[in-house]
């Protein structure tokens, strides 16, 4: 049985001293780059892993950022994930993922678990979180960002978009475009918080211009293809005179589409369509569905700036959403 690699080992392999190798793998500014090549070098040779519990007791922080999202099974956070490893790779420091599955209680035991790990930074989705979870963070002694939303108070840092302005500004291009019998259908309901702003906007704004929704669908599930598909029937069946759906998710819009094309309905003659997130998903489709961009890796990228400054003066980064009404309004 080998034994398994000590930095001792490393330090031998890169001819260097122990401390020399101990600050080269820390990300130690006063090592120069030779010198931080040959060890970087020995310790890819060897397979050594540094133990960071040890390197914590001692420095009092890992370099991981501990990221806090609801799901990874949409194609929503994944991009954020992306922009955020963007924004550190020329750094130490990693991103390590913890789910919160819309849940307050989950999203608490997360932040605590993570932050028993003295992170260098903690990214969190959203701004409502139950009180203890916002104590946890309040109490954090390193930068604290949420993501996403910019709704609300932020506790430290935070980067997003409005998404009451969203919803806004997809109701005032839906009516702009003359439709009046218009219908929702939304998922993770009520526990998503950010789509419920969505919807209070857009309701906000059609009742400015005497429009009532005609009918909704909300559904405590998450979104996918074959939902959006089973509730746009169901919708359309109760309120057949519906003339546009608007939907929490692209997800969800391309289900509303394949119903569409499975009965004949023409889109956007018979029925207009609009979603949100304006996902990848929606390129090659037969109709380009109209969608709202949230600047997801963006978000991730300028979440990834905050950390790095540090605690600091609060920032609120607030990223413009932006529509295209494409082929479906």
């Amino acid at each position: 049985m080998s034994r398994r690699p000590t930095l001792k080992d490393v330090a031998r392999v890169a001819g260097v001293s122990q401390m020399t190798a101990s600050r080269a793998l820390r990300g130690a500014g006063d090592v120069s780059v030779q010198t931080l090549k040959a060890v970087e070098n020995a310790a890819r040779e060897l397979g050594y892993v540094p133990n960071r519990i040890a390197g914590a007791l001692a420095s009092k922080r890992v370099n991981l950022v501990g990221v806090i999202v609801p799901s990874l099974s949409s194609f929503v956070f994944p991009e954020v994930l992306s922009g955020l490893s963007a924004g550190l790779k020329d750094t130490p420091l990693q991103p390590v993922v913890g789910l919160s599955a819309y849940d307050a209680e989950t999203e608490e035991r997360v932040i605590r678990d993570m932050l028993s790990w003295r992170p260098s930074g903690l990214v969190v989705a959203g701004l409502e979180h139950n009180e203890a979870a916002r104590r946890l963070l309040e109490n954090a002694e390193v930068p604290v960002v949420e993501i996403m939303d910019v709704d609300g108070s932020p506790i430290d840092h935070c980067v997003g978009i409005s998404h009451l302005k969203a919803g806004r500004m997809m109701a005032r291009e839906i009516l702009a475009r003359g439709y009046r019998k218009i219908g929702f259908i939304g998922t993770k309901m009520p526990q998503d918080y950010r789509a419920a702003k969505r919807r209070a906007g857009f309701v906000e704004t059609l009742a400015q211009a005497g429009v009532s929704l005609l009918d909704e669908e909300l559904y405590a599930g998450g979104s996918t293809l074959g939902k959006g598909r089973e509730l746009t029937a169901n919708l359309l069946q109760r309120s057949p005179e519906i003339d546009c759906i608007y939907f929490s998710s692209d997800v969800m819009s391309v289900g509303g589409l394949m119903h569409c094309l499975a009965t004949g309905l023409r889109v956007p003659d018979d029925l207009a369509l609009a979603g949100f997130n304006g996902l990848e998903l929606l390129e090659g489709l037969p109709v380009r569905l109209a969608t709202t961009d949230a600047h997801r890796f963006e978000i991730g990228r300028r979440a990834a700036e905050l950390v790095l400054a540090g605690k600091g003066a609060p920032r609120v980064i607030e990223l413009e959403p932006t529509v295209t009404a494409a082929g479906s309004l």
